[in-house]
């Protein structure tokens, strides 16, 4: 058996690594494809849908698990409620910009007037971006939301992450390996984290996800140094690790970055609503209406039990949604 030394080992995994990044290439080119070839058709669809009451809040009784386990039941009163339409968009193909990936989404919440809050229509953005540390995922902004007198269902959790959130980007910048240091709304976020119950935090801490530190200029300047590379790689270079990645791996900001996330899942989130429950609402609104027929159906056959007893003819009944709907 040949003996294969460590440059041949290192040699493969390069290899393999590009590999993966041609994969990551043909990926992102059918999401670029698919939703240039059915963004007209989304139109048409939001024309339609528009006309059935309680589509969008029967979508959302059937949403995937990455969705459903974060509402909570007060949050339900409003998302099955007053939620008018949820649109997405994917805003750096509309637009595009240097850097942008069609995987960026713009995620839009409209809403009937509520007892919660006065806010119409309520939209986040989510960048996909690339760190200079090796991190690729969703950052994001807080977007506050104007909730009504004693009305705030995340506790003064999502106007404290916005407030924080300014303060951080007003903050000078730090310098070198000089260690990060926590602002005083920061510091106030961080407290009032650590005395909430994880498990009852609303579904509207949502809009206060931020993700990694990874600005614009850092992202461009990444794509930059992995596209160099991936040419060394492809000419069969080796490639050597970034010394400023080595550095960044014993960073300890982005452990109290982590800590001062409301919605650490935010990705997760909007993910699943990007490429789960928009695109397939059809889906799951028929799925609603079957559930319903199912439960109908029951229903029938209890009443048709209790009229064959009493000799009366059935009498059909109607499910009652959890927003109150009756089909």
């Amino acid at each position: 058996m040949a003996i294969v030394t460590a440059e041949e080992i290192f040699a493969t995994y390069d290899q393999l690594g590009e590999i993966e990044a041609q994969f990551d290439d043909v990926e992102t080119e059918i999401i670029r494809h698919q939703y240039n070839l059915s963004k007209d058709l989304y139109v048409k669809r939001a024309e339609v849908v528009s006309k059935i009451e309680h589509f969008w809040p029967l979508v959302i009784e059937q949403a995937p698990e990455d969705i459903d386990a974060f509402i909570q039941p007060t949050d339900a009163q409003i998302l099955l409620g007053s939620i008018k339409s949820i649109d997405v968009k994917r805003f750096e193909i509309d637009t595009p910009v240097e850097g942008g990936d069609p995987r960026s989404v713009s995620i839009k919440f409209e809403f009937e007037e509520n007892d919660y809050f006065e806010d119409k229509v309520l939209e986040k953005k989510f960048w996909w971006r690339h760190g200079k540390d090796g991190f690729v995922g969703y950052v994001s902004e807080p977007v506050d939301i104007k909730w009504k007198d004693g009305k705030d269902l995340t506790n003064g959790l999502l106007s404290l992450a916005k407030a924080a959130w300014e303060e951080e980007k007003a903050a000078p910048k730090k310098e070198g390996k000089e260690k990060k240091e926590l602002t005083p709304k920061q510091k106030e976020l961080k407290e009032k984290i650590e005395a909430e119950d994880a498990g009852s935090v609303s579904f509207f801490c949502f809009f206060g996800f931020i993700g990694e530190r990874v600005s614009a200029e850092e992202n461009i300047e990444a794509l930059k140094k992995e596209a160099e590379d991936r040419k060394k790689r492809q000419a069969g270079e080796k490639v050597e690790e970034d010394e400023e990645m080595k550095e960044d791996e014993d960073d300890e900001d982005w452990e109290d970055e982590e800590e001062l996330d409301i919605f650490p899942d935010g990705d997760t989130v909007a993910m699943a609503i990007a490429d789960d429950l928009w695109p397939n609402a059809l889906k799951y609104f028929q799925q609603a209406q079957e559930s319903d027929d199912i439960s109908d159906g029951e229903d029938d056959e209890s009443d048709d039990d209790e009229s064959e007893e009493d000799g009366d003819k059935p009498s059909k009944k109607h499910k009652a949604c959890a927003h109150g709907c009756k089909h």
